[in-house]
Order: C-alpha cells, then structure tokens, then sequence
C-alpha cells in the first residue's frame, strides 16, 4: 500500500537518492551539483515544508517539491517509475491547490506526456540560458475547472 505524507528532516537522505539517480542516469542531464549538495538542497525543501513523499513498505518511492503553487520537483525512483506514484503525488497538488506551475526540460519526453496527460498545457520555451543545467526548458501550467 502506497502512503503519501509530508516529508521529515529523516527523508532528505532519501529525497536526495531519488533526485541524484534521475541526473546520474539520465544521458542528457549535466550533473551541476555534487551529490552531497543534491541532499543538502533535500533537506533545505523538506525543513521549509515543502516535500510530500510517497511511501511504500517503509521505503520513499518518489516525492513532490512544492511553493505557493509552483512545483519544484517531482521526482519517482527509478525501480518504481511508471506504478503511478508520480500521478499520485501531482494529483494530491492538485486536489490542494487551484492552479499549478513548473518546468521542464525540452529533452523530457516522457515528463512532457506525463504533465500533459494530468490536464497541464504548455505556456512558453526558453533556450535554458537562465537554468543551472543551461537545458533549453519548458513552463507549463494548470488550473482547476471551475464547478
């Protein structure tokens, strides 16, 4: 059974895990930051409150990064992808919130289809030039139906 829950100060080992797999195995993603910096930055979302991880077996499986309605990260681990754990993380953001936004990178095809599959479109491109990772990135936004 998948729990999800906010995240504690003893998850940004974890956290940090899941966000250093994805850029370690990743062809097309630079690695920016050193893995330790990968679990400070874990620990610095999770003591502002802003992670809700997904548990499953006593394991973190995936977590959502999120600030007055902007996601900073939603990131599943490589072993559970494609089990619905990131569906049920953004679904819970969007059951809270009323209106979502983030990036992602224009080399992400499959988290292309994925936000745009949970009722996101696409609002504008940049070459990345602002980015840590200088990836050409794409915003993205969504807004609760009225009713």
């Amino acid at each position: 059974m998948r729990v999800l829950r906010a995240a504690r100060p003893t998850d940004a080992g974890a956290v940090g895990a899941i966000l250093s797999e994805f850029i370690d195995t990743t062809p097309w993603m630079p690695r920016v930051h050193t893995r330790a910096e990968d679990l400070a930055h874990a620990g610095a979302m999770i003591k502002r409150g802003w992670v809700r991880v997904a548990e499953q077996g006593g394991q973190v499986t995936g977590f959502s990064a999120h600030d007055a309605g902007e996601v900073n990260a939603l990131y599943v681990v490589q072993a559970a992808r494609g089990q619905g754990v990131g569906s049920d993380l953004l679904k819970q953001l969007q059951a809270e919130q009323p209106q979502l936004g983030l990036w992602t990178f224009v080399a992400n095809a499959r988290a292309q289809a994925f936000y745009l599959g949970h009722g996101f479109v696409e609002i504008r491109r940049t070459d990345g030039a602002d980015s840590d990772e200088k990836l050409p990135d794409i915003w993205y936004a969504w807004q609760r139906e009225a009713g």
